[in-house]
């Protein structure tokens, strides 16, 4: 293990890894203006009988008036740019819808609650939204791009409920390949700050695929937080973890919050309902609930 950097004492919490680039709608503006002056100017005095004349004939013509300007339609607002924005998304399997068409608009920086029993549709949402499983109607776009596209794949971390691992790389090497394909080069201080704070670190050069259920949950988190990410995907991360290892996640999934992430985790976890703002609620792939997580009832919103 002397190859890997020494994590500092335990202080309950990983290094802090950069917040994600500050967004700000574009604004446009200028300063216009005109000004119109009019001639002045005094005719010649005309005679007494000239100015009758005058009196007496053809009146001046009147300049013909300009149309009217037909009003302009309204202009419709635009919608204001979220980290994801799901229009009309629906999943079906023959005639079983597994998710009816939804629509949902996430925030930046919102952290959300996804719950229902198994089956909801919950893990189906999710797949689609990273760009896993194609739609049967609808679309799906991360921070702008469509679900699957290298932009979407960019902003997007994604923790499945089934973590799957390369059979010949360590934890190591598995942080290491994650890292660098997303362009994280100096990774090798918060790879060892993740391990530790997991309880993994003396395991770091052994094989994932011969971990334990719980273990495995543990590297296949270390292996999602290692990468930069404006979305965090998440399905069931506490299944399968000890009391440490639910707090552990929890404290990383309270600090990416607090650095700005966006997070939509499916989960039953009652802990995690009480640090978020917004709960959504899948019955049958159907919306059930979409509000407020303070009061809720969960037990009837999943049973």
């Amino acid at each position: 293990m002397s190859r890997h950097p020494q994590p500092p004492k335990r202080s309950g919490a990983p290094a802090n890894r950069p917040a994600p680039p500050q967004r700000a709608d574009k604004q446009s503006g200028g300063k216009g203006g005109s000004s119109t002056s009019a001639n002045k100017g005094a005719p010649r005095a005309a005679g007494a009988a000239g100015g009758a004349a005058v009196a007496k004939g053809a009146a001046a013509k009147k300049p013909a008036a300009a149309p009217a300007a037909k009003a302009a339609p309204p202009r419709q607002p635009k919608a204001e740019p979220v980290a994801l924005a799901a229009e009309g998304l629906s999943k079906f399997y023959g005639e079983r819808p597994a998710l009816a068409e939804l629509d949902l608009r996430v925030p930046y920086g919102q952290s959300l609650a996804l719950i229902g029993h198994n089956g909801s549709g919950k893990t189906t949402f999710l797949r689609m939204a990273a760009g896993l499983l194609e739609p049967t109607e609808g679309e799906v776009s991360i921070d702008g791009h469509p679900a699957g596209s290298l932009g979407a794949r960019a902003a997007t971390a994604y923790l499945s409920d089934s973590p799957t691992f390369y059979e010949d790389l360590s934890v190591w090497e598995h942080l290491e390949y994650v890292a660098r394909l997303h362009g994280h080069d100096d990774w090798e201080q918060d790879g060892a700050d993740l391990l530790d704070h997991l309880g993994l670190y003396e395991r770091a050069d052994d094989l994932p695929t011969s971990f334990s259920r719980g273990l495995r949950q543990k590297a296949s988190i270390a292996i999602a937080f290692i990468r930069p990410f404006d979305v965090l995907l998440v399905d069931e991360p506490f299944v399968g973890l000890d009391a440490a290892g639910k707090l552990a996640l929890l404290e990383l999934l309270d600090e990416a919050h607090k650095d700005g992430q966006t997070l939509l985790v499916a989960t039953h976890e009652l802990t995690f309902l009480d640090r978020v703002s917004r709960c959504v609620a899948l019955r049958d792939g159907e919306l059930l609930y979409d509000g407020s997580s303070e009061g809720v009832d969960v037990l009837s919103l999943v049973s």
